[in-house]
């Protein structure tokens, strides 16, 4: 603890809960007026950082009276100067302001330079931009002619802040960078915590999310080490999520970050700013009337602060969220339109989406007279800037020349705004962030799809049907590496997972454990977003002549949605056909889905066994309606939607005797079918704990392939796992799966020394060409995103897998392993897995339980 009271000051920003201590100590020894004023101002300092503003003023106001009474001028400006910014932290912007004008005035010599930066501060939290940038720039040179480095990198932190409010992040991120060295050099931990925190603000605004999400999560563990709860850290995690398509998780980050603030406590410009984030957030997620409830709150917080500015940005929301609700009143479009006037006036980023808003009203009201100006103002930013706010520009673009009658400006404007989102998807390493991220660019997909359709153009709309599905499955993000910080968080969260496993654990014990596990699957969560991308957009364009070459005797169906209504292509014969079924209704899939999980299982209801004779039926009338006059006697390929993958497609009657693959799209049935196998041909066999058949099938599976790897009872652990399927030219891994649908990354399979979940498969080099998972829930994914798919079997074919065979539902564990073994005789008579599964079905026809395990697994891949 420092003893002489000068140093109380510096403290506070460096080592709050040290300064805190420290001050409290200088008081209890009976100061003079002049000491106790410093102590007074250092824990005024701690509390207002702190959010506690009541207290933070009452402790000010002592040091300014303090102050007066050591006949100090100096000292009296110093704490008048962050009692302005105090008071106008709880809104009290004008009173904080006038505060600051005065201490300006009675300012002298280098104080001048501080009481200027304070007021800057202000200045920048109302949105007055010029007149802060003009305040830093005259105090800056107080502090370069004393070295006062701290309060020079204090100034230049503002100035950045100031730079990114005027839409110029390069030259914030210089004014970041070299403030950061200087408080490195200083020792002042707090303000270096803040200085990597803002990096990450400038990495946001230019659209690197891996880097931005990077410095957050430093600059939170800096926070965390020293004790203290920075609500900027939600409101800036918030945006990058939403950035990132995860709206969900950024409403609960903004949801958390309120609940730690107390009823009558906190900053209130910090306060309004999160309520607004959490509208922000609410809206991303579906949810319009959360969204206006907030912002509402919001607006009236940003009134009564006097921060215009920021009062027109919830009015953006306020607005967005009544289009969301299906409200397309005139007075609807005249408050967009006043929304876009204030934002523009402001500057501010935020007025293209107004313009937006206000065409799209107004396109809606059949008026394109007032829709046009307003798209054109929104697409003027299309050339420029990051990626993310580019594709929205180009979408005003594509709806403008749409409402125009210009197909061919529309499909272009479409194309270019997908080329900004793939760039944009591109700079990310997570698969995870890939696939939500795809969710921005859902309305440009179908403003080309409806263009195709309008036309009758088939082969245009499966163009575009492909150009955004599964896109996040063209490649691997991130090329494989040993990150051995990753490894030890995989292998830790293994252990606790094992450890969970034990049914007789005291609650306690449990709860401890299930808290750890959180922890680890966060930690893991973190790190993999963190990584970079490594592809370049526009490598693998959908080429139709490629299909038609690569189908042969095949017919490929290829699901697609658009505006609700369902619509088949076949691929045939160098054909292309459309055929439009109607309405979608997931009843059928969903009952289907039901009965062969309880027959399966041996447990059917009176009646439910019909369903292996007629259920597929209604199914197939369902999802493919006419189509099926066009199959022909072939193979046939199926690419559903994302959210029709888990669908039994071989109950269906024209599908049930024949050769039948499943796919994401075309595009990734035809890398998976071009992809050669390995040399040489390796085989790996591996069985986990807690089968009811022990893997039956596994030990007879092991003459039949001499050499192969074989891991079972205590040896199938991950490493040894891993380390066997890399490069395999065959697996086969009998283990109980689990699909996780809270997060569909955590999906695992179960080994000896616990699951085995999606990023672990991504460390490996190469997955197996042909990979057979006989547990449970294996073939399961999450649809996520725009038609993204998340999963255990998602995650393998970016890594080199060309076929899966994998189940939709649960298994009978004991029913499987014949099948199993039927599969295997087919793929030593040189069956590749789709016909190797129909040899399997064929030869369980005789027994309901066996026959609705067998339509349980699917053929996915190529």
């Amino acid at each position: 603890m420092p003893s002489d009271p000068a140093r109380l000051l510096p403290l506070a920003v460096s080592r709050p809960q040290d300064a805190l201590l420290a001050a409290r100590s200088v008081l209890a020894r009976q100061p003079s007026a002049y000491d106790a004023s410093l102590a007074h101002h250092a824990i005024g300092i701690v509390l207002r950082d702190r959010g506690k503003l009541p207290e933070a003023i009452a402790e000010l106001k002592k040091g300014v009276r303090l102050a007066r009474a050591s006949g100090r001028p100096e000292r009296v400006v110093d704490v008048q100067a962050t009692l302005g910014l105090a008071l106008a932290w709880t809104g009290r912007s004008q009173q904080g302001l006038a505060l600051l004008n005065r201490a300006v005035a009675a300012s002298r010599g280098d104080l001048t330079g501080r009481v200027l930066m304070r007021r800057a501060s202000v200045l920048k939290d109302l949105g007055r931009f010029h007149d802060a940038h003009q305040d830093l720039n005259r105090a800056l040179p107080y502090f370069r002619r004393t070295g006062d480095t701290v309060w020079e990198a204090r100034s230049l932190t503002h100035r950045a802040e100031v730079f990114l409010g005027l839409g110029l992040p390069g030259r914030a991120g210089a004014d970041y960078a070299r403030a950061e060295e200087m408080y490195a050099t200083t020792g002042q931990e707090f303000e270096y915590a803040k200085a990597r925190h803002n990096r990450g603000c400038v990495a946001l605004s230019r659209g690197d999310l891996p880097e931005a999400l990077t410095y957050f999560d430093d600059a939170g563990n800096r926070y965390d080490a020293l004790g203290e709860n920075m609500p900027d850290l939600a409101i800036d995690r918030c945006t990058a999520l939403l950035a990132a398509g995860l709206a969900a998780e950024a409403s609960q980050e903004t949801d958390t970050a309120l609940s730690r603030i107390p009823p009558e406590g906190g900053i209130a410009f910090k306060k309004a700013e999160l309520i607004f984030a959490a509208a922000t957030a609410a809206l991303a997620a579906g949810h319009p009337a959360d969204a206006r409830e907030r912002a509402g709150q919001a607006r009236r917080l940003f009134r009564t602060q006097g921060r215009p500015l920021w009062e027109a940005r919830t009015a953006l929301v306020l607005a967005e969220a009544r289009y969301a609700a299906d409200e397309h009143s005139m007075a609807l479009l005249r408050y967009a339109q006043q929304v876009a006037v204030d934002l523009e006036a402001s500057g501010a980023g935020e007025a293209v989406q107004a313009h937006l808003l206000a065409g799209r009203v107004a396109l809606s009201r059949g008026n394109m007279p007032e829709a046009d100006p307003h798209l054109e103002r929104a697409a003027k930013s299309r050339r420029r800037g990051p990626p993310l706010p580019r594709s929205v520009a180009w979408l005003a673009r594509a709806l403008q020349a749409d409402a125009r009658g210009n197909p061919r400006a529309t499909v272009m404007a479409c194309a270019r705004g997908l080329d900004a989102l793939e760039e944009h998807q591109m700079r990310l390493g997570a698969t995870e962030l890939r696939a939500y991220g795809t969710a921005h660019g859902a309305e440009l997909a179908t403003l080309a799809q409806r263009d195709a359709l309008r036309r009758g153009d088939v082969r245009r709309l499966l163009f575009w049907s492909e150009r955004w599905r599964a896109t996040a499955l063209a490649t691997r993000s991130t090329p494989p590496g040993e990150d051995k910080e990753l490894a030890a968080e995989l292998e830790a969260l293994r252990s606790v997972s094992r450890l969970l496993g034990d049914t007789e654990m005291a609650a306690s014990r449990r709860n401890a454990l299930e808290r750890d596990r959180r922890r680890l699957e966060a930690a893991v969560q973190a790190r993999t977003r963190r990584l970079p991308g490594s592809h370049r957009p526009g490598e693998d364009e959908f080429d139709l002549d490629e299909l038609f070459a690569e189908l042969g005797p095949n017919t490929l169906i290829e699901l697609v949605t658009v505006d609700s209504v369902l619509h088949v292509v076949v691929v045939a014969g160098r054909r292309v056909r459309l055929h439009t079924v109607g309405s979608v209704s997931e009843r059928e899939v969903q009952m289907n889905r039901f009965a062969l999980r309880r027959i399966a299982r041996g447990r059917p209801q009176p009646g439910e066994e019909l369903v292996l004779k007629h259920g597929g039926a209604r199914l197939e009338a369902s999802l493919l309606g006419g189509a099926i006059a066009e199959l022909g006697d072939g193979p046939v390929v199926v690419v559903p939607p994302g959210r029709f993958r888990a669908v039994p497609w071989t109950l269906m009657p024209s599908l049930r005797d024949r050769v039948v693959t499943v796919a994401p799209s075309a595009s990734t049935w035809l890398r998976a079918r071009r992809m050669q196998p390995p040399s040489p041909r390796r085989v790996a066999l591996v069985t986990g704990p807690g089968l009811a058949t022990k893997g039956a099938e596994v030990e007879p599976l092991r003459s039949r392939y001499p050499g192969a790897v074989l891991l079972s009872h205590g040896n199938a652990t991950a490493g040894q796992v891993l380390a066997a399927l890399d490069g395999a030219w065959l697996a086969h891994i009998a283990a109980h799966g689990t699909f996780r649908a809270d997060n569909p990354m955590f999906s695992s399979i179960l080994l000896d020394d616990g699951p085995l979940i999606v990023h672990d498969f991504e460390r490996l080099g190469r997955a197996p060409y042909q990979l057979i998972l006989a547990g449970c829930d294996s073939g399961v994914a999450a649809p996520v995103g725009a038609d993204e798919l998340l999963g255990l079997v998602s995650s393998l074919i970016p890594l080199g897998a060309a076929g899966i065979v994998a189940s939709i539902v649960p298994v009978n564990d004991i029913v499987a392993v014949p099948i199993m073994l039927a599969l295997h005789d087919a793929l030593q008579r040189g069956a590749m897995l789709p016909e190797a599964l129909l040899a399997a079905r064929r030869a369980a026809n005789d027994d309901p339980t066996a026959e609705a395990t067998a339509h349980s697994f699917l053929a996915l891949g190529a």
